[in-house]
Order: C-alpha cells, then structure tokens, then sequence
C-alpha cells in the first residue's frame, strides 16, 4: 500500500476534531463523537498513523480503537493526497477557525456557529472585536458577564503567544529523537531547553547530536516528515520551522564539549548566568564549548563533569531555574526528587459513566499495562448535568460494579471515589451519607471562577473542613493559554490543607498541570500532602502521569510528599 502524501499523525487528529466540531455545529447525532474519539486515538499511537496504512491499509487503520470503515477511507484520502474533499466541503458550509475561536474558555460548536450567524464572527480577531464593541452582549443567551468572560479568556491566549504547551509538542519531540537514534551515524542526541526542563509551555526545541557525519544528521533532519520549512540547512547546525509552527534546531557537537552544551542550551537563562559568576569568582570561563582555565579546557564532555569541577551537586534539570537550587548543590543538599516510576496509583480517574470514553474495567486494565497497582474512580457529580453527572442513586449502582470488578481482577484495585462538585457557597452537591462510603472523595470547582479571592478562599477553606473531602482537585482551576486560574489567598489555603489534612492535588492533564510548580514547592515547604493524578477521561490519557510528576520534580516535592507512591493499603490508612 502506498501514500504519496506526508501527513503527520497530529494533522490527522486535528482533521478529525474539526469535522466533530463542524458536524456538532449542524446539528448531527452521534457522529461527531466518533469523529473525536478517533482523532483522539490517533493522536496517541504510537507509530505513525501513515506507516500503519503503508503495512495495511484500510483493514490495519480499521484495527484503530474507534475508526470504523468511513473515517478509515477519511484518513486513507488525507495520507494519499494531504486533503480530504468531506472536510473542505462542511468547512465551506460555516467558514471559520474552529482551532482558534474553540480555544476560547466557554466556546463549543452551538455558540461558534450563533456568533457566526449573527455577528459574522470568523477568527479570532473578529470575536475580540466583537467583545470589546460590546456587540456580544445583544445575542440572546449571552449576555454582558458572558462577554466579558470571553475577553478575559481571549487575554489569557494573547499572554501565551508564541509558546506551545509541552504536552501537544513532547510526542514529536520524541518522534525526532527515535529517529536520529536509529542512525548509525549518531553516537549520541539530546533534546535540551525547556524540553528537557519539563516547562509547562516551551518556545523552539533544540536538539543535540555528536557525529562523525554531520552532514548526513542535516540532511536527515531538514528532511524529516514534521519539517514544515527549512530556515538554514548548514553544515553542523541547521533549523526549520515544524508543522506545529514551532521552531526546531539541531546542533552536532564535538565530543568534548557535548556536556557543557547540553548544560548551556538546557538553561534556564537565570541558571546559567549563576553558573557563570562561580566559574568567573575561580578564574575561569564557562560556556557551551566548556569549562576553561585560560586556553585549557577543565571539563565539558559530561554535565557532572561541569557541575562538579564547579563544586555542585549535578543538578536535575527540572529544578535549574536559579531559585536556590545552586546553593543547594553547593552544600550537597539537593532534594531526592520524585522519580517518575515511584507512583503507584491514579486518584483521578474519569470513565464512560459520565465524560469518559473508557469503560471502568477498560481503565483499569489500561493503568494496569502502565505499571499502577490502583486507580480511584472519580466520575462527576450531579452538578454537572452537561456530563451527567452522578447522583446519590448511581454513586451506588456504580460502588456495587467496582466491588464486581475488584473480585474478578488482580494485579490492580479499584477504588470507589467521585469528583464531587463544590457549590458557590463551599457546600457539596452529593450528600454527606453517601460520600462516607466511598474509598476517596476529591472535590472540585466547576463554576464561579471569576470569584472575588476572599470569597472563592472561604469557598475551598469550607470544603476542606468536610471530615469526608480527602483531596481537593486541580485547585486553582486553571486551563493554560486559555482559563487563568481562581484567585486565591494561597497561604491560607496551604494552612486550610495542614489543618484538615487534606490532600492537594498536581493534575497531570497537560493543560492544567495544576498545581503549578511554585504552588507544589510552597506546599512542599509547609509539609501539605500532594497527589499527581492524571484526569484521565480515556485510557491513552493514563499516561500524562509523566507531565504531573516532571511539575511535582519542579516543585522539589520528594516520595514521601506524594500520597499515591504509597502502597494501597497506606494511602486508605492516612485517608480523612
């Protein structure tokens, strides 16, 4: 089987996900939901989606969780000719930027079609437009504080310009790295910056190489199938912008020099600068060639080389951030950080019983294969009617399935939690007598955001004072590049969770990553208990446990400051 086409898996989902979206507007059942879960299983294979289909064909992209025979010849017609006439032809029919106007906080595909109707609105510039005319407000069903909303969220977007979210980026990043592995001519690649760092949002990727055929590692690289454009083709550097729209370069580095350019390129900016004042207090130089005493190169071929001959700890990148982590390594006082095998449980687990496309048993074989020995079930409350959330009733129904489940499996235990939803005045939409019975309760904010701090403080200090709450949910629900967080006195927050002994939680979901880094150090500092937990609504999101525990690693929390790297039985013992 052939294709004549290079379309990268992401383009594919993203393809799909706008025909979900176009398909909701109109007003189709069903299909748009099968549309999004195959975009969404596209985008987390593991393999390209076109070298599926070049080994075999239709039958093999039919063997995708969640493509049937039509979106299987969809994707077929993209990989052959890079365009899909079904997807041009219902873009015709409401021509807008779903990507960019879906981004806004409080827009779905009914609201994006109502402000194209009455307003005109295309793209993004057009809705800030509208806003800030004031023109919003008149569409019935909108309103003045629905507008201004909509403008908050537009400024959150315009703030985050120009830096792309870790989590929409790392699978091509390491696209990239596979490949130059696989080279004979590559005796070692590095991806460096805030790649390596593990920030939250990046800027470009820069990439690493020792080679003894550099030109042969350019060639390859200004070739690669996620390479959009090609700003310099060079002999030992080259960069390209990729098909994200993020800039990518790659440098080959002579042996001797590959740690001190790895340790310069990683940064941070602050960091380095640090580093460099130590070298010049002793005399010396420091840059991405090396350590260098006049002419004479003292250390460069290994990080820990630098690092040390500098007299510091070798410093874990997630921390080189100049926030005392150098003073620390001076004294040999680094923190053991938490390793991203330590957790040993999920404690936010979302299934198709409200907003999930997994079943129970679906999630937990799933958090089984990636090497969990327990998962909490925390489907949503009744609160939230748009996901049909669960009532006191079905809370029930749903512990009498997972007690089914428990006997029949090993390896793994499921815990009967919920995602209770909080009220705007602090209390729980599920009544107390029913939350006792459950393993765990998380609750979380879902409404009100834009709260005065006094009021949405006094609103979480309440819910941690419930005997039954063991752990509050992304706490300041953030949505990055596009929902800002809650306002809140964070102190007293911190002092709340010590007094009540309630858990707070660093949600892996990319784009929450909430807690925040500086948020898990202060908790760290105070000694208030975190979870990292990954949100999971399907069983490909189970893995973004990765992302929460890189932010917990930034926030210098160690093992014992995460509760879910206990075993099962500990983590019910210290439970409320």
């Amino acid at each position: 089987m052939e294709s004549s086409a290079v379309v990268s898996n992401s383009e594919v989902a993203e393809v799909l996900m706008d025909i979900a979206v176009l398909l909701d507007m109109e007003g189709v059942k069903f299909k748009p939901r099968a549309y999004e879960n195959a975009a969404r299983a596209i985008e987390s294979l593991d393999r390209d989606v076109e070298e599926i289909y070049v080994e075999g064909g239709l039958d093999a992209l039919m063997e995708i969780p969640g493509v049937g025979e039509s979106i299987a010849k969809k994707i077929e017609e993209l990989l052959k000719t890079g365009h899909l006439k079904y997807y041009e032809d219902l873009k015709r029919q409401v021509p807008v930027n779903i990507e960019s106007l879906a981004s806004v906080e409080g827009l779905g595909p009914k609201t994006i079609k109502e402000l194209y109707l009455q307003l005109g609105v295309k793209t993004l510039e057009d809705l800030e437009a509208a806003a800030r005319s004031g023109r919003i407000r008149g569409i019935p069903g909108f309103g003045v504080k629905r507008e201004a909303n909509i403008l908050r969220s537009i400024d959150a977007l315009k703030s985050s310009r120009g830096r792309f979210l870790l989590g929409d980026v790392l699978t091509t990043v390491r696209s990239i790295l596979h490949r130059f592995e696989s080279m004979s001519e590559v005796k070692a690649i590095e991806v460096s910056g805030s790649v390596r760092r593990w920030k939250e949002t990046v800027g470009d990727v820069d990439f690493l190489v020792i080679s003894d055929q550099p030109a042969k590692v350019m060639d390859v690289f200004v070739s690669l199938p996620q390479v959009a454009s090609v700003h310099s083709h060079g002999v030992t550097r080259s960069s390209v912008r990729l098909k994200s729209n993020m800039n990518a370069d790659i440098r080959v580095i002579p042996e001797q020099s590959f740690g001190a350019a790895l340790q310069y390129f990683t940064g941070s900016k602050p960091h380095n600068i640090a580093l460099r004042r130590i070298a010049i207090a002793r005399g010396w130089k420091l840059n991405e060639y090396g350590l260098f005493e006049g002419r004479e190169q003292v250390a460069g071929a290994t990080e820990v080389d630098v690092y040390g001959k500098l007299g510091l700890q070798w410093i874990p990148p997630e921390l080189r951030e100049n926030k005392g982590e150098i003073e620390a390594a001076q004294q040999g006082k680094l923190p053991h950080l938490v390793e991203y095998s330590d957790v040993k449980g999920d404690l936010q687990v979302h299934t198709t019983w409200t907003d999930g496309t997994n079943s129970i048993a679906s999630m937990a074989d799933e958090a089984l294969k990636t090497g969990l020995e327990y998962i909490a079930i925390t489907d949503h409350t009744k609160g939230l009617t748009v996901v049909h959330g669960l009532d006191e009733a079905r809370i029930r129904t749903q512990m009498r399935e997972i007690d089914k489940l428990n006997r029949s499996l090993s390896g793994i235990q499921i815990l009967k939690g919920c995602e209770v939803n909080i009220r705007r005045d602090g209390s729980l939409d599920i009544e107390d007598s029913a939350l006792a019975d459950l393993d765990i309760v998380g609750a979380a904010v879902h409404s009100y955001w834009t709260l005065p701090e006094a009021e949405q403080t006094e609103r979480l200090i309440k819910v941690m004072a419930n005997d039954n709450v063991d752990f509050i949910i992304h706490p300041t629900s953030r949505e990055i590049g596009k929902r800002p967080p809650i306002q809140l006195d964070f102190y007293r927050i911190i002092q709340a969770a010590k007094d009540t002994d309630t858990i707070l939680e660093i949600d892996s979901y990319p784009n929450r990553l909430d807690l925040k880094d500086d948020y898990v150090r202060r908790c760290v500092e105070a000694g208030v208990k975190l979870s990292i937990d990954t949100d999971a609504h399907a069983r490909w999101q189970l893995h973004f446990r990765e992302f929460g525990v890189a932010t917990a690693r930034r926030g210098w929390a160690t093992r014992d400051d995460i509760v879910n790297t206990r075993s099962v039985k500990d983590l019910l013992d210290m439970l409320k």
